[in-house]
């Protein structure tokens, strides 16, 4: 007799194991039975809640990008200039919540699964649209017309400190390297 209650504990600790093994592993290169035995749980039960493996990482990917996406909207409602607000959305992207080495593992397996994957290119061009939405919204008192341009390039680079982080670079430095967006950013302006 199942336990009432136990599946959202069970997918919840999937999601963070599958996110612990592909960021230790670096590669989507690990199995349903490594992601359930760090979960605690059988293969077998792992493959009854998500399927499968691809299923398993687009789940602990949405997960990630509901914590972002909290982590943006309660930024931007403290905001209370367009400055502000841009600011805000480049922190929320460098938080140790969402800049830490599973999860920026996590992040460069996704941008490769999302080139075979249909559902890991939708959202992708989800999380994409919203980027440069929230960016240019901001922008736009800011740089006019050139604000479509500039969130192009700040979200850019969000995402290229991303994969030069994946790259081994050393510990994660969120202060860093939303300096090194704010500093670009203050650059884009200039010339807008």
């Amino acid at each position: 007799m199942p336990k009432i209650g136990m599946e959202p504990i069970r997918r919840a600790a999937l999601v963070k194991a599958t996110i612990a093994e592909i960021g230790e592993a670096g590669t989507l290169d690990v199995t349903v039975s490594q992601i359930a035995k760090r979960a605690g749980m059988s293969s077998a039960l792992a493959h009854h809640y998500f399927g499968g493996k691809e299923q398993i990482f687009l789940a602990a990917m949405r997960h990630v990008l509901a914590l972002y996406s909290a982590e943006v909207r309660g930024a931007l409602m403290m905001a209370d200039s367009p400055r502000a607000r841009v600011e805000a959305v480049i922190r929320a992207s460098f938080t140790q919540q969402n800049f830490r080495p599973e999860v920026i593992a996590a992040w460069l397996n996704f941008y490769v699964l999302a080139q075979i994957s249909p559902e890991a290119m939708r959202l992708l061009r989800i999380y994409h649209a919203r980027l440069l939405s929230n960016l240019t919204h901001a922008l736009r008192p800011l740089a006019g017309d050139a604000a479509p341009g500039l969130a192009q390039r700040v979200a850019g680079l969000i995402d290229g400190l991303y994969l030069h982080q994946s790259l081994g670079q050393g510990t994660p430095d969120g202060a860093a390297a939303v300096a090194q967006v704010i500093a670009a950013l203050d650059c884009g302006l200039k010339e807008s």
